[in-house]
């Protein structure tokens, strides 16, 4: 079975569920150390990463994306500029404390950039603490498995979900946005 750049990602997923019912005990956090092993065989390099997420993207479609209510969860697709690259855009809300994230994704799997808010501090390889939210940049060695404070001149507000979307967009370069129609609890 491949583990490197050909697996498929059924692939990996199988891995992963097979290795951690070996493990007597086997928790979700079993499951995000195999995952983001097998993940960073199958990875970019930091070069690769950077210019990915710095490329312009832009809407695929005029389809409206309806972000309302308490629960929410899709990937809206996205294009490079070019046309040579296809993104994801992941808009996740959970009920309970307004939970959520919002992430880009290249080549279907690997995340860039994932902003995390409304759950509980992040503890990076190192064993530092990142307070929620945080924003995860793709590392390579790690894929998402580092995350850092919100840069203040990015994202100035951090309380509005909304808001955090919108800037969470220019970040990731979206420089012809999805049509997200924003909801009464957003």
């Amino acid at each position: 079975m491949e583990t490197g750049r050909n697996a498929t990602r059924g692939q990996l997923t199988d891995i992963v569920t097979h290795r951690c019912r070996r493990v007597r005990g086997a928790n979700r956090a079993c499951i995000k150390l195999i995952w983001s092993a097998i993940m960073s065989a199958a990875s970019l390099t930091q070069a690769e990463a950077d210019a990915l997420l710095a490329l312009p993207k832009v809407k695929v479609d005029q389809k409206e994306w309806r972000y309302d209510g308490n629960r929410a969860k899709f990937s809206i697709p996205l294009l490079s500029q070019d046309k040579r690259e296809n993104f994801l855009l992941d808009i996740e809300r959970r009920q309970i404390k307004l939970k959520g994230k919002y992430q880009t994704r290249a080549r279907t799997t690997i995340i860039l950039a994932r902003l995390d808010f409304g759950g509980a501090p992040h503890r990076n390889p190192d064993g530092q603490d990142i307070p929620c939210p945080h924003l995860h940049i793709y590392r390579e060695g790690y894929g998402d498995g580092w995350a850092v404070s919100l840069p203040k001149i990015y994202f100035p507000d951090l309380v509005d979900r909304w808001e955090l979307l919108q800037s969470f967009i220019k970040y990731c370069n979206i420089v012809d946005p999805p049509n997200i129609i924003r909801g009464l609890y957003i």
